[in-house]
């Protein structure tokens, strides 16, 4: 799937200290650890899943199966939306389907907003937020800097 960027400030709280305090070894191997919890948490139903991190770069590898593109775009997007990650190479082997698109939440997006400027219809963000559970609970909880997946109709 490749290499995609996220705000490193903006996320989830997985592990504590600045990057700078976790470049250790074991500090990058915990990191790794809560992450992984993370992504399994989803439910995507991943199979032989990786994940490394390098805290001096903010990079997250993942490494594994995925049952489908999506999956394997949510695992991304799990991953990548974790607070000190700065981007995701993703590795996981996945049967071909066309990519989704991506979008950057910015202060004063809503679901509605973006379906509108995506799908040219307020009314269709349902997709958005189905596309984007279990990492959304609720179509309100979006946040800037976090990265949601667009997909095609």
């Amino acid at each position: 799937m490749g290499l995609l960027s996220f705000i490193k400030e903006a996320g989830e709280k997985l592990f504590g200290g600045s990057s700078a305090q976790a470049a250790t070894p074991d500090a990058n191997t915990a990191a790794a650890a809560a992450i992984k919890t993370y992504i399994e948490t989803q439910n995507l139903g991943l199979t032989g899943l990786e994940v490394t991190y390098t805290a001096s770069s903010g990079v997250v590898t993942l490494a594994g199966q995925a049952p489908s593109q999506e999956a394997s775009e949510k695992a991304s997007l799990a991953a990548g939306n974790v607070a000190n990650v700065t981007s995701v190479e993703n590795n996981l082997v996945a049967p071909a389907a066309p990519p989704a698109q991506y979008h950057d939440v910015v202060k004063g997006d809503t679901l509605s907003a973006i379906s509108k400027k995506y799908y040219g219809d307020a009314n269709k963000y349902n997709a958005i937020f189905e596309a984007n559970k279990p990492m959304l609970s609720h179509p309100d909880k979006i946040y800037p800097g976090q990265k949601l997946r667009i997909p095609a109709l």
